[in-house]
């Protein structure tokens, strides 16, 4: 195994018998590493996870990686505001995310589009709908308050995820930090 480099802002969490939740990140890398510090604990990733003693435990013995599956970000090219919000993707370019997922819009110039850790509630692939070609998804963000129109420089919706612990006895640390290969 070579050197590893940190990818973003760790986060600290301490363990208990009580399922307790990171802070949501946007997901840059494949992977976490997890070190449990005073007690071994159990982890769950997702959008938003409650860890239980049948997830992956982590011993304080060493450093484990999990696997975040691909790192999933697509281009915006257009926003509609409302209760939920309407992103659309460039035309032919798919959609990486699924139903459920959790989802972060980051708009170069129009800082008032952006967002944090919303869920997509659907996900339409359908040619010619309204007159649109590309993916178009709703997330459950209410962008009601937004009036001007959407046209930032440059905009991206990024995966985001939130990492829980549980400890079975006792009470601890555990310290997360995404990680790829240096």
């Amino acid at each position: 195994m070579g050197a590893l480099k940190p990818v973003g802002t760790g986060q600290v969490i301490a363990t208990s018998t009580s399922a307790a939740a990171s802070a949501a990140f946007d997901q840059q890398t494949d992977r976490i590493r997890v070190v449990a510090e005073s007690v071994g604990c159990h982890v769950a990733v997702g959008a938003n996870p409650t860890a239980t003693a049948s997830d992956i435990y982590v011993g304080t013995s060493g450093a484990e990686e999990i696997s975040l599956g691909s790192v999933a970000a697509q281009r915006v090219v257009g926003v509609t505001t409302g209760a939920t919000t309407t992103i659309d993707f460039p035309e032919g370019t798919g959609c990486p995310f699924s139903v459920g997922d959790a989802v972060s819009l980051t708009a170069t110039g129009q800082s008032y589009y952006d967002f944090s850790h919303k869920t997509i509630a659907s996900i339409n692939n359908t040619a010619n709908v309204g007159g649109f070609f590309g993916t178009r998804i709703v997330v459950t963000n209410n962008s009601s308050g937004i009036a001007t129109a959407f046209a930032a420089d440059y905009a991206e919706l990024r995966r985001s995820m939130k990492v829980s612990v549980i400890s079975n006895a006792s009470t601890g640390k555990a310290f997360i930090q995404q990680v790829q290969n240096a």
